[in-house]
């Protein structure tokens, strides 16, 4: 019971990595506030995870400021405080070469990834800042270390989630607030499922291709569980990591290793 009485807020949490943290998070005794678009959606993975009163689901979408900064506002009052922010929610978006990239579609990339997490942060930070504790949990990517052809909007977007985080952690750690960010390699949930096959199809390959592809540039030959990376994410949100602040962790089977 490594979180026991914490309460987290994690943004789309009702699926994939998301659902895997927050599921992590109340087998270690956390209350946990979820974040996502569609309300019978959320309202059923909270049943499913048993959650009971240690759950509360807001429905939003993360790119629409007022949805997210009343989620945080939301859970906060529900809860009595906040202690955990897992900013999860992001993705890469219309995928195109630079030169085809539109203005709408680079935006889009970090009003889902870049400015999510700077609102979400914002509105969570003085709470945590008050009582002098607090876990700011970034969901980044290998992409925010090195990049890839068509995902020149994504990297950015997640370079600036690493840039933001080192900056703030250094802001905020006096006053006993960790910041810190995951980056993942490939991870096969349903949002792989579902957009895998565009983003493969952008690089010139079929699905398959571009899945073994992946996991042979990882060092473990494989994709990453879900439950791999919800195990970083209790040990940087528990007493276990106060002294972790400012780092990209990757848990990317060895793809970039730095």
């Amino acid at each position: 019971m490594k979180l026991e009485g914490k309460v987290a807020a994690i943004t789309g949490g009702t699926a994939g990595m998301g659902r895997g943290i927050a599921e992590a998070f109340l087998a270690e005794g956390a209350k946990v506030a979820l974040f996502a678009r569609n309300a019978e959606k959320g309202a059923k993975v909270l049943e499913e995870m048993g959650a009971g009163e240690r759950g509360l689901f807001v429905a939003g979408d993360v790119m629409n400021q007022s949805d997210l900064e009343g989620f945080i506002d939301k859970a906060i009052a529900h809860f009595g405080t906040l202690d955990i922010l897992v900013n999860n929610a992001g993705g890469a978006g219309d995928l195109q070469p630079l030169v085809n990239l539109s203005d709408h579609a680079f935006d889009e990339a970090m009003k889902w990834n870049v400015y999510s997490t700077f609102w979400a942060t914002r509105r969570a930070l003085p709470v945590m800042l008050e009582k002098g504790d607090g876990r700011v949990i970034n969901i980044s990517s290998m992409e925010g270390k090195h990049g890839k052809p068509v995902l020149t909007a994504y990297s950015a977007a997640k370079h600036a989630v690493n840039g933001m985080t080192k900056s703030l952690a250094r802001e905020v750690g006096p006053q006993g607030v960790t910041v810190n960010a995951i980056c993942p390699g490939l991870v096969i949930t349903d949002i792989i499922r579902n957009n895998g096959p565009a983003t493969a199809k952008a690089m010139g390959m079929e699905f398959e291709e571009m899945i073994d592809l992946f996991a042979q540039e990882a060092a473990i030959k494989r994709p990453n569980e879900v439950e791999e990376i919800a195990a970083v994410a209790v040990l940087l949100a528990s007493k276990a990591g106060a002294g972790i602040t400012g780092a990209q962790i990757s848990v990317d089977g060895g793809t970039a290793q730095y």
